[in-house]
């Protein structure tokens, strides 16, 4: 998720100079291209094997609803603090409401940093004796939070040049290990789809919920809706060409996976699939160019999370919701809300596995979104939006929440325990900090203004 560097360079442009199309679709596929396909991948060919690119076109058409919200509300408030700006605006007589949104985003984010973290450590290992350590792989996901939160403490300039070098080389190198894979496949979709049997319908949906944390990332481009001209042509283009060109990807990576590699070794080896796969068909150097893309795609993702999320944290801190020292700055950098979200993802790593940590980011986002149709749907005569697509994109989203739930109650109680422990305890602290406002707001009635 990279939109600070363009952020940062765009203060130095000259006026009328802003974001072009081309760099905004970046900022979108440099957040939604980053651990997701490499997490998603292994999980989904657990559930559905050789239906997995389908589950993944259906997942980039539920991204493609909630999508649709997000632009006609960015459009409409052109307000940098996208999710949380937008519902607290559209509901400003509730803090709690505010709140909510703030805490669930917030930690919706922290999640994805710590999925984020735990692949780059799943592949980082992959090739040494230790691969399958479990506290290895928690303990070098930690290390790597602890780098980009130094870099992101000391320098955001300094990271622009190389955020962009790293989400153009990904995409290059994905791109490059796909048609690879497919040119060694071992079979062919039809003949794989035949030994796979008849499959529901049902699982298909459920599992395309799951991979949706993979196009997380596309809201990022509302970020930077002051460094862009003509918002309400290019915030559209922009998010609607990111998703397209990351379902394009997604279903390329996947075909060369499941066509290339046996299914036991992608879900044996769910964390790193493709680098396991990659060695059998190209050897060593297919690995390293394997592992070499996941570090990068992960690593351009765990920086611009804690980049974009932690900015965003502040002014939730800054409007009361969070703790008031989450609210400092130096230097115009969040340091306080940097740390405090690298040490929260780190202890969601040591808390959960890739699996809890996957899914409670994917009901987040799918919750989040559909917070975001609804608050669209409220005001959709000022935001003109189309009363069809508001309402197929709230049965879309709240379908989608329904089924990974419904899917944790039937396979993985215990960890549905824990996704809905997380969120009694998010929703108890939003409760406490909305009612801590509403006390001062009654406190200070001479105050007016803003």
């Amino acid at each position: 998720m990279m939109f600070h560097n363009h952020h940062d360079r765009s203060t130095h442009r000259a006026r009328g100079k802003s974001l072009g199309i081309p760099e905004l679709i970046a900022i979108a596929l440099g957040g939604m291209v980053g651990g997701g396909i490499f997490t998603v991948l292994g999980i989904s060919v657990s559930l559905v094997g050789a239906y997995t690119p389908l589950v993944i076109v259906i997942g980039g058409l539920i991204a493609a609803l909630a999508a649709y919200a997000y632009i006609q509300l960015g459009v409409y408030y052109k307000d940098e603090g996208a999710t949380y700006a937008f519902f607290k605006r559209t509901f400003p007589g509730s803090p709690f409401a505010a709140s909510l949104i703030g805490w669930w985003i917030i930690f919706g984010y922290i999640s994805t940093l710590a999925l984020y973290a735990y692949t780059f450590a799943s592949y980082a290992i992959s090739g040494f004796a230790f691969a399958d350590s479990v506290w290895t792989r928690k303990l070098v996901a930690g290390g790597i939070i602890l780098v980009f939160t130094i870099i992101n403490v000391l320098s955001v300039r300094g990271m622009g040049k190389l955020e962009d070098l790293m989400v153009y080389t990904k995409l290059v190198i994905l791109a490059i290990i796909s048609f690879v894979l497919i040119n060694h496949s071992q079979t062919s979709l039809p003949a794989l789809l035949a030994d796979e049997g008849p499959v529901n319908p049902m699982t298909l949906l459920i599992v395309a919920s799951i991979t949706f944390v993979a196009y997380e990332g596309f809201q990022l481009v509302i970020n930077a809706v002051n460094e862009m001209d003509t918002p309400e042509r290019n915030i559209p283009r922009a998010i609607y060409a990111a998703i397209a060109l990351a379902i394009l990807i997604y279903v390329v990576i996947a075909l060369g996976a499941i066509l290339a590699i046996p299914f036991d070794e992608i879900v044996q080896n769910k964390e790193y699939a493709l680098a396991s796969g990659a060695n059998n068909v190209l050897g060593h150097w297919g690995t390293d160019l394997v592992i070499l893309g996941a570090l990068l795609a992960t690593s351009s993702a765990i920086s611009g999370t804690v980049f974009g999320a932690s900015r965003q944290m502040a002014v939730v801190a800054h409007d009361g919701y969070f703790p008031a020292f989450l609210a400092q700055r130096h230097n115009r950098i969040p340091v306080p809300a940097i740390v405090t979200m690298a040490a929260l993802a780190f202890l969601l790593i040591l808390a959960g596995n890739l699996q809890v940590i996957l899914e409670f980011g994917s009901v987040t986002f799918l919750l989040v979104s559909l917070l975001m149709a609804v608050a669209n749907f409220r005001i959709r005569h000022r935001t003109r939006s189309s009363l069809t697509l508001t309402l197929l994109s709230i049965a879309g989203l709240l379908t989608g929440t329904v089924l990974i739930l419904y899917y944790e109650y039937t396979r993985q109680p215990e960890q549905l325990v824990f996704i809905l422990t997380l969120y009694a305890l998010l929703s108890i602290g939003a409760w406490s900090y909305a009612r801590r406002q509403r006390r001062l707001a009654k406190d200070a009635p001479q105050k007016t203004g803003p």
